[in-house]
């Protein structure tokens, strides 16, 4: 799973699908959010940082398959489940056959099936394989809206199968009307309590809906979401973590499943109000295998691993179950798996216990049709807590015949005239494999150590040996009547994941180093590959007649080795620095007194809440006049803002003090403040955080947002209130960022936010700050950048506080709202911007909207900017042009 709308810089779309690639993916799910397209009814935009038409062209550039799913509902812990904010104040029932909301839904997947029936593979034009309808469609499920938007995608010229991931619910969609073609199970067995990282649950298992139906794990946990003052995404990524993946994952296939889409696999930004308000802050990483700055994890080497084996060993495919005799160890559990016309054996070991953290050993017993084997013949199998082995019998690797392993297959190919087999183990664990020849081998130990023996009554040749971090064995076995020679890689799992597999027009590649393979270009002697390194290191190519290899366009020398491969050195990167920040500060509040001129601010003679006024995300102020008789005592106010919300109030200018949405507050209003017999003012500043999502299908993200009510104490004056939020509401006037981007803060609407606004006036200030006033206050800082040319620097706003300190903070870089901080909650600290967004060799304006919700800790704590890694890459970037200040619009 990859969220394109999570990460609006198209240039990465590319970096982000060539890593799925490289990574052994052969496939990408994308959710289309609805929310991201659609501002307003019968407005639609596909362009820029919308425009799926290049991403699509991207994924068959790639060569990845693609899952589409673009809802009408998608959940995905964003606003609204990822309806528009006009979709929430239709009065039908969403995801029904409502008549309102059918229209609506029927506009937007008639507008964006236009875009994906282009990019079939049915019609031989495009990678997308699958179309998902619908979204974990099991409660309070309308069998006829389901089937009508059947029929609808059909009548679009959508000819590849439907699918459905059932959750929750009674609704499957197997079989009956709304049925779909092929459903998938989503499962999450871990949870999403990254808390507690070091506590298991038992395995799960997938069901197969129907018997002409595959097993297929539509959203199988691949990290999980934090919540607001969670324990961070570290603590989410040792939860799903490599030992989770290796048990669960080969658990699936031990169920015999051949479909897995893992969610989340690479992490994203909830930038600007995407975010579901009471599931997740501005950072969607996820803890996923790629993290939200785009970066590698040890979770991606072991995707790798199981994403090459997936690829390379083809019977795997077409498997049934059938048993096992009982391992040695109790403590053991086995799965056996057997395709029926290789009659090929997949092993996969386990603990029953998965949750054990104990470290085993046990022999197991294993009956092919090549014989009878105590497994291993010499020693133990040690199955150490928390793993898992997956063990391949009786196959056909290349020309030789591979009886057993209790050595794990990474991948195998044929070049250059022999085959090349890369197997691996646990560091420091014994391996013992087990090759069927007629007639007696050559065994060269070119590299590490290892012993050979020969059966020739059962023409076995057995190889033992020790997986060794940093020093993987070479075999070469030649002859014993097979038709090329095999040259074996034994390395340890770590040593395993440095390898990358491509297909060229040349035939396959195999290459040992660099921090990521992006691409890779066969013609004859000459290998054109492209990627990332970390530092500067080796690279080993395994490649049909090779003699020439370039890196990013730069000649590579190298020399051939004993191996059948070339070796040469790759450069790295240049360190990066970076400058500090010097700010200047504004206040802005200017809302909230008497002299605010409001005559242009909508009358709320709809009620209070803001969806119907169009003004669904952001912040949005409220201005209620009243003519009170007497001293106003106190206010009593509510407002509904999301979980991560909150509101202030003010009565003629002076502050009354702040509340959490949801939770009714009283305020007590100073003597002297209310001014009988004349215009007063009550001023309300609400959070408003988001919508929820609406999992149930049961409207919950139509709950009203905004203030819902306010009881004055004194007076039985009346309040006319006026209501303002982000500049143009439905129709925002940045088109290019799109409406989630700003809400209604006084700066936002007048481009306080943008880069070339005149600040000239603010004050200077240096951080950490202190204001001493509650409201909101501005603070800009401009940056000049010199990344090094030819590099991937991913960078982020880092702001480190005290906790004692009770403000939020909205954070922009170049315009985009990149994300929300509260310091008193929490956790994230570390925001990441883009590149695209910023600009790596020019000037940069970072502005921060800080809303101080008490006079004593009011200000912003120590803001700089921090490089997070830095690479040599081929990637290039393209800078996403958005609209800066201009006086016309935003009227200064």
């Amino acid at each position: 799973e990859f969220h394109y709308w999570r990460l609006p810089s198209p240039s990465l779309w590319l970096d982000a699908l060539q890593k799925l690639k490289a990574g052994g993916y052969n496939a990408v799910t994308l959710y289309f959010d609805w929310a991201y397209h659609s501002p307003a009814p019968g407005v639609y935009d596909f362009t820029g940082i919308r425009d799926v038409d290049r991403l699509l062209d991207m994924a068959q550039q790639v060569g990845i398959y693609v899952i589409a799913r673009p809802g009408p509902y998608i959940n995905a812990e964003t606003d609204s489940g990822g309806f528009p904010g006009w979709v929430d104040t239709l009065k039908g029932r969403s995801r029904s056959g409502a008549a309102d909301f059918q229209a609506a839904s029927d506009e937007w997947l008639t507008h964006v099936d236009q875009i994906l029936a282009r990019h079939q593979y049915t019609d031989g034009r495009g990678p997308i394989i699958l179309y998902q309808i619908e979204n974990e469609y099991g409660y309070n499920t309308d069998a006829g809206y389901m089937a009508h938007t059947e029929q609808l995608v059909r009548s679009h010229g959508i000819s590849v199968p439907f699918t459905q991931n059932h959750c929750c619910g009674d609704s499957t969609w197997a079989t009956g009307t709304g049925a779909v073609d092929i459903v998938g199970q989503d499962s999450y067995p871990q949870g999403f309590d990254c808390s507690n990282p070091t506590t298991w649950h038992g395995v799960d298992s997938l069901p197969r809906f129907r018997d002409d139906a595959p097993i297929y794990a539509a959203e199988y946990q691949g990290g999980s979401f934090d919540p607001w003052g969670g324990p961070g995404y570290d603590k989410c990524r040792q939860l799903t973590g490599p030992d989770f993946e290796k048990v669960f994952y080969q658990n699936n296939i031990a169920r015999g499943a051949t479909m897995q889409s893992f969610y989340m696999t690479v992490g994203g930004t909830s930038w600007g109000w995407l975010p579901d308000p009471s599931q997740v802050y501005s950072s969607y990483d996820y803890g996923a295998p790629i993290d939200e700055s785009r970066q590698l994890t040890s979770k991606a080497d072991e995707f790798k691993r199981l994403g090459y084996f997936v690829n390379a060993v083809a019977p795997l495919a077409k498997t049934d179950s059938a048993t096992a005799p009982a391992p040695s160890n109790s403590a053991i559990h086995e799965d056996l798996r057997v395709n029926p016309d290789t009659k090929t054996q997949f092993v996969v070991l386990r603990h029953n216990d998965v949750t054990s953290t104990s470290d085993d050993t046990t022999t197991i017993k294993l009956s092919t049709v090549d014989g009878t084997y105590p497994v291993p013949q010499t020693g133990r199998i040690r199955l150490s807590g928390r793993d898992s082995k997956l063990f391949v019998a009786h196959y056909t690797m290349g020309a030789s015949k591979l009886v057993y392993s209790t050595s794990e297959i990474l991948t195998h190919a044929t070049i250059g005239g022999q085959d090349i087999a890369v197997l691996y183990g646990r560091n420091g664990q014994s391996g013992e494999t087990v090759l069927r020849y007629s007639s007696r081998p050559t065994v060269t130990v070119q590299s590490g150590t290892a012993t050979s023996t020969w059966d020739a009554t059962k023409g076995d040749l057995r190889l033992d040996y020790s997986h060794t971090n940093g020093t993987p064995i070479h075999l070469r076995i030649s002859g014993g009547g097979t038709a090329r020679p095999l040259e074996l890689i034994l390395a340890s799992d770590s040593d395993a994941a440095a390898y990358w597999r491509y297909d060229t027009g040349s035939g396959p590649v195999l290459i040992r180093g660099g921090y990521l393979l992006r691409t890779a270009t066969g013609s004859g002697s000459k290998l054109a590959l492209t990627g990332d390194t970390r530092s500067a290191g080796p690279v080993e190519v395994f490649g049909a007649g090779v003699t020439s290899v370039t890196w990013n366009g730069a000649v590579v020398p190298t020399t051939a080795t004993a191996f059948g491969s070339r070796t040469g050195s790759l450069p790295g990167p240049v360190p990066v620095s970076l400058p500090s920040l010097t700010w200047k500060t504004h206040s802005d509040t200017a809302e909230a007194g008497t002299s605010f001129a409001d005559s242009g601010w909508t009358h709320a003679t709809k009620g209070l809440a803001a969806d119907p006024y169009g003004f669904h995300h952001g912040n949005v102020w409220y201005r209620g006049h009243l003519t009170p008789t007497g001293a106003v005592t106190s206010v009593t106010v509510n407002a509904t803002t999301g979980t991560s919300g909150s509101f202030a109030a003010w009565l003629n200018g002076t502050y009354l003090g702040s509340g959490k949405g949801g939770r009714s507050i009283t305020l007590t209003v100073p003597s002297g403040v209310t001014k009988t017999g004349r215009d007063n003012v009550l001023a309300v500043l609400v959070d408003d955080a988001g919508h929820n999502e609406d999992f149930k299908a049961d409207d919950t993200q139509k709950e009203p947002r905004g203030l819902t009510s306010v009881t004055l104490a004194g007076t039985s004056a009346s309040i006319d209130w006026r209501i303002q939020g982000d500049l143009g509401a439905d129709h925002p006037v940045d088109p290019v960022r799109g409406p989630l981007n700003v809400g209604g803060l006084g700066g936002e609407r007048h481009g306080w936010f943008l880069p070339g606004f005149p600040d000239s006036g603010w004050s200077t200030t240096t951080l950490p700050h202190s204001t001493g006033t509650a409201g909101v206050a501005w603070y800009r800082s401009t940056v000049t950048l010199k990344l090094p040319a030819n590099q991937d620097t991913p960078l982020a706003l880092s702001i480190a506080d005290s906790a004692s300190r009770h403000y939020s903070a909205l954070l922009f870089v170049n315009g985009w709202q990149v994300g929300r901080y509260v310091n008193d909650v929490g956790p994230q600290h570390l925001f990441p911007i883009p590149p695209g967004i910023v600009n790596p060799s020019g000037t940069n304006t970072i502005a921060i909207a800080v809303w101080s919700k008490d006079d004593t800790s009011a200000g912003l704590g120590t803001v700089s900017l921090a490089a997070l890694n830095t690479y040599a890459t081929s990637l290039t970037v393209g800078t996403v042009q958005a609209p800066g200040y201009d006086p016309a619009i935003y009227g200064g």
